[in-house]
């Protein structure tokens, strides 16, 4: 199994300001992060004037009476400020990603080279924006909060029947509540997606805290994603249901460690670094008192202590009822 992939989420959680976007990608790299990743989006084209809010977006922003449009469109960054971001995670060797909601989108990060493409869960019902997508990009990233198995199911049809390998799909299990609660996490529904669509799986996470994305990725996941802010308290959709940096570093970390500690034969035996512990850990077959030469070996006269450098307890029965062939002091290694 290789390297879980990585995606810090940076999202929105810029506020539409370029200095907060530059920092979210140092803290990313920082991090030690795969790719930092954020979203394209002409909120014109996303969004209609009337839609209203989400909860969580409603309890997330201290502006009353304020359109979803009006909330995105604060948000957006152009097409020339994404050239910015690209060119600095160049510079800070992080590779840079994005979710594009819109077909003008779509086409930007085309243009800009990324041959991978995430689809979000609110785009997998879409069928013409998936459409758009399959002919643009060879692999993909699809996320799916708040789908079933049957919608999951269409829309890796579409990218299938457009030439995509069901090997360069990534179906990332997801749920769209910002926290999620524990109880509607439901993690071993990835490992039936695996089960059911044969591909890598994944996990995006919107819940507090870092313990069910390690966990998904002890259980399978291949890819991670994970929305990061500067600060939890700032202003925004996104900002309280993120890690903030110190979190995400934390995150990583323990990321590669499971890698690691996942990685191995499977073979139960003894592992290099615990070989020199045998002799110490273990036991062997002693006098519990001073034995003299022509003695019987008996429960009365022998123990077992550490170190395990001489006979194995486990060969007990066949030491008991043996002669002494010489003296033994008492703790001293029996000899037969």
């Amino acid at each position: 199994m290789g390297s879980t992939i990585i995606i810090a989420e940076a999202g929105v959680n810029h506020n539409g300001i370029m200095e907060n976007a530059f920092r979210l990608i140092d803290e990313a790299a920082n991090a030690g992060a795969d790719y930092v990743k954020f979203q394209t989006f002409k909120t014109e084209l996303s969004i209609t004037k009337n839609a209203g809010k989400a909860a969580y977006q409603i309890k997330n922003s201290t502006i009353e009476n304020e359109s979803q449009f009006e909330m995105v469109k604060k948000l957006e960054l152009s097409f020339k400020q994404h050239d910015e971001l690209i060119s600095y995670c160049k510079a800070k060797n992080i590779k840079f990603f994005s979710t594009a909601f819109d077909r003008d989108s779509l086409n930007y990060l085309a243009q800009a080279g990324l041959d991978l493409v995430k689809i979000p869960s609110g785009e997998i019902t879409n069928l013409p924006y998936l459409r758009h997508a399959a002919k643009l990009f060879k692999k993909v990233i699809l996320s799916t909060g708040m789908a079933q198995l049957t919608e999951i199911r269409q829309a890796v049809d579409v990218f299938l029947r457009s030439g995509i390998l069901i090997s360069d799909i990534a179906i990332l299990h997801c749920n769209t509540e910002y926290p999620t609660p524990m109880k509607d996490v439901n993690l071993m529904a990835m490992l039936n997606i695996k089960k059911e669509f044969e591909t890598e799986v994944g996990y995006s996470d919107h819940t507090l805290g870092i313990e069910v994305p390690i966990a998904a990725v002890a259980l399978g996941a291949s890819v991670i994603e994970k929305h990061f802010t500067l600060d939890k308290t700032m202003d925004g959709p996104d900002h309280r249901a993120s890690l903030e940096p110190a979190e995400l570093k934390a995150m990583v970390t323990a990321i590669r460690n499971i890698d690691i500690a996942i990685s191995g034969s499977g073979i139960k035996e003894p592992s290099e670094s615990e070989k020199k512990n045998i002799e110490i850990a273990r036991k062997s077959i002693v006098a519990y008192c001073n034995i003299s030469k022509g003695e019987y070996f008996s429960e009365n006269n022998l123990a077992v202590k550490r170190p395990g450098n001489g006979i194995s307890p486990m060969k007990w029965d066949e030491v008991i009822g043996k002669i002494a062939k010489r003296d033994f002091f008492e703790d001293e290694l029996i000899e037969l």
